[in-house]
């Protein structure tokens, strides 16, 4: 009976003894991870201070802003319509932009009328990829037209609203593609089509 009782004390003993080691390099391991973590995160923020990078990302607003602008060209059936329009946008991010800029047109109907066309524009940006650029503008310009077909060169003035949604192909800050105005109205002769190409280009 003494044999037994020594016997499972000696069992109890090692499975106790076991169960200390276990726990013991059970904490050493979690030791040498956390060291490890540690090291290198310690080392990472060593390196860059030693190469000059910040360690936390700081944008300014001016940062986030670019200046460019767009050129519009179309010629066609005696019609001709140049474009330039300096603008600024706001980066939200790699996708999304927002801006507003300027604009004069220049456009010639041979024997029928010139227009010269002055506003202003909100624009839109969407990059859905780094290739591609979507974007949508609201136009309000104002419009001085001289009739040539009346004989005496009459003129009218009017304000004119466009609706623009364009898409085009972007490598870098150069984008070139062509915008289509969903207010076109061919009884308003501010332009001869609803299309017109651009190349847009931003800094």
């Amino acid at each position: 009976m003494k044999e037994i009782y020594n016997y499972f004390r000696y069992f109890y003993a090692l499975k106790t003894q076991r169960k200390e080691n276990m726990k013991s390099t059970l904490e050493t391991l979690i030791n040498k991870i956390a060291i490890l973590i540690f090291s290198l995160l310690f080392s990472s923020s060593i390196y860059a201070q030693k190469n000059g990078l910040p360690t936390t990302k700081t944008n300014t607003f001016w940062e986030r802003v670019n200046i460019g602008g767009s050129l519009g060209l179309a010629i066609g059936n005696d019609f001709t319509n140049i474009t330039i329009a300096p603008s600024a946008i706001y980066n939200f991010n790699n996708y999304f932009a927002l801006g507003t800029g300027l604009q004069y047109s220049y456009l010639r109907q041979k024997n029928v009328f010139t227009s010269n066309v002055i506003g202003g524009s909100l624009i839109g940006l969407f990059n859905p990829v780094e290739e591609v650029q979507l974007s949508i503008e609201l136009e309000q310009v104002n419009v001085n037209n001289t009739y040539q077909d009346l004989g005496n060169n009459q003129k009218r003035n009017f304000w004119n609203t466009g609706l623009f949604v364009g898409g085009g192909y972007r490598q870098e800050n150069i984008t070139i593609g062509g915008r289509f105005n969903l207010l076109y109205d061919s009884d308003i002769d501010i332009y001869g089509s609803a299309f017109m190409p651009f190349v847009r280009v931003f800094f």
